[in-house]
């Protein structure tokens, strides 16, 4: 199914806009689209809510019909357990996490030895968890230790973006990963001359207008014939001025929702 992740409104809930868009804001803004599933993802005011907070929040969700799905960053053993409380609590299936959380950087050992260790209790749960490619850790390792490890319940949340900064190719990223995906984020991205032609900076597009070669991932994935949920994010730069950022904002949002229900 198609999804928006908190990513999709970065700027809308940021403190650079005149009035943040609250959690529940964004859970109505995604019904408003027709879309069913939000990943919570990286959000840091999650963390901070009280219990009655959290159950509001998950209320809200289930009122509107929506299926939640969670992210967070890093794989410490408490880490994990409370995010699989939180599933609890949203009713949720997955939770995506990278491998080094801002205070931890496990050596591939470590974060065996972790992802063993809290595993049973998601796989208990029936709660997958999915590890996202991206710069920091090669594909190839993250890879070998989900090989390893060996559990259904354990797999990748693909993002090919995020590994051409170790000059890894998405494509070559999305083949590699193919089967262990539970999770896709979908984003386009380009590389654009600074000013002067004196190197490139490397960003978000527009969905289908970047180097994303997204039906390539569709038929070597295949997320929609294994139940893989697609969701949309951004890595959209500030736009001169609020107003402006935020139209831009929904319009990339807009635009890709479009691009996913018209490839097959």
């Amino acid at each position: 199914m198609i999804g928006l992740g908190t990513y999709a409104f970065f700027w809308q809930h940021s403190d650079q806009v005149p009035e943040p868009l609250s959690l529940v804001g964004a859970f109505e803004a995604t019904m408003a689209l027709d879309v069913g599933v939000f990943q919570i993802c990286d959000y840091a005011p999650l963390e901070s809510m009280d219990d009655a907070e959290l159950t509001d929040a998950a209320a809200a969700a289930r009122d509107l019909g929506l299926t939640i799905e969670l992210g967070t960053k890093g794989i410490e053993p408490d880490r994990l357990a409370r995010f699989l409380e939180l599933a609890g609590v949203f009713d949720a299936r997955l939770v995506r996490s990278m491998l080094y959380s801002p205070d931890n950087r496990p050596t591939l050992a470590q974060a065996e030895e972790w992802l063993r260790s809290a595993l049973p209790a998601y796989e208990a749960s029936g709660v997958e968890l999915a590890l996202e490619t991206y710069e920091q850790v090669a594909t190839a390792d993250l890879v070998g230790l989900v090989d390893r490890i060996g559990s259904e319940h354990l797999g990748i949340c693909l993002d090919p973006a995020n590994v051409v900064a170790r000059l890894e190719l998405p494509r070559d990223c999305v083949e590699a990963t193919a089967r262990h995906v539970k999770n896709v984020h979908v984003k386009d991205f380009a590389f654009a001359r600074q000013p002067g032609w004196v190197g490139f900076t490397y960003g978000g597009a527009p969905m289908g207008d970047g180097l994303h070669d997204y039906p390539h991932l569709l038929e070597t994935v295949q997320p929609r014939e294994n139940g893989v949920n697609e969701i949309v994010e951004h890595w959209l730069s500030w736009q001169t001025d609020a107003a402006t950022t935020v139209r831009t904002e929904r319009e990339w949002t807009r635009r890709t929702i479009e691009y996913l229900r018209s490839t097959t």
